[in-house]
């Protein structure tokens, strides 16, 4: 009897601890979306304009510096693309356009990535970089943002690299900003007049908090 009682003991004692040990969290963050000007062949020059929207991310503790981490993010903005020998001074002109040719398209863009977080603790300043990939899905919204109805939606694989910090309020929340860049092909929307082929870095600033559980 006394065995039995001292082993269900220990076992609250072990299901209490594991209880107060948070090894998860949620975050909510607002964020911005930053791009540069993207040069491609035949004149194409492409750029976004900046723009607000929202991130939700989800860790699992691994060790007390190591977490796995999945995000899911949706902001809209706009793409501006123009074609011609007018975008550029000194570029040579597309045949079949006098000047330049410019598209504007209003875009939805969702993030789905996973990523592997590394951080370290100084009393309440969390430090933190990551890295990992997933996909970017760019959706036109056929408005009056959009010039080209004919568009198409794309996706593209991504890589995620980023860093950050956090500050802890208490054991459950702590406020969170962060540095996030994407490594993602520029997209062209179905439409081959505005095919860059390149390659550009989105950045992606987020600022929120995170509820630990």
């Amino acid at each position: 009897m006394k065995k039995t009682i001292l082993l269900g003991v220990l076992m609250l004692t072990a299901a209490a601890c594991v209880a107060q040990e948070s090894r998860q969290d949620v975050s909510f963050s607002g964020t911005g979306l930053f791009g540069p000007t993207i040069h491609g062949p035949g004149a194409v020059v492409a750029n976004s304009t900046g723009a607000l929207g929202l991130l939700t991310s989800y860790r699992f503790m691994l060790t007390p510096h190591s977490a796995l981490e999945v995000n899911y993010s949706f902001i809209q903005n706009n793409q501006k693309y123009c074609v011609g020998g007018g975008c550029v001074p000194g570029a040579p002109v597309v045949p079949g356009l006098t000047n330049y040719y410019s598209y504007r398209i209003h875009s939805r863009m969702q993030e789905a990535t996973g990523a592997y977080v590394f951080g370290m603790t100084f009393k309440r300043f969390n430090p933190f970089l990551e890295a990992g990939g997933g996909t970017l899905i760019f959706t036109p919204v056929l408005d009056n943002g959009t010039k080209e109805l004919g568009t198409k939606g794309t996706k593209g694989l991504a890589g995620l690299f980023g860093g950050g910090l956090a500050y802890e309020l208490s054991p459950s929340f702590d406020i969170r900003a962060e540095y996030r860049g994407f490594l993602v092909k520029t997209p062209a929307f179905g439409e081959p007049n505005i095919v860059t082929n390149r390659y550009e870095v989105l950045s992606m600033p987020t600022l929120g908090v995170a509820y630990h559980f």
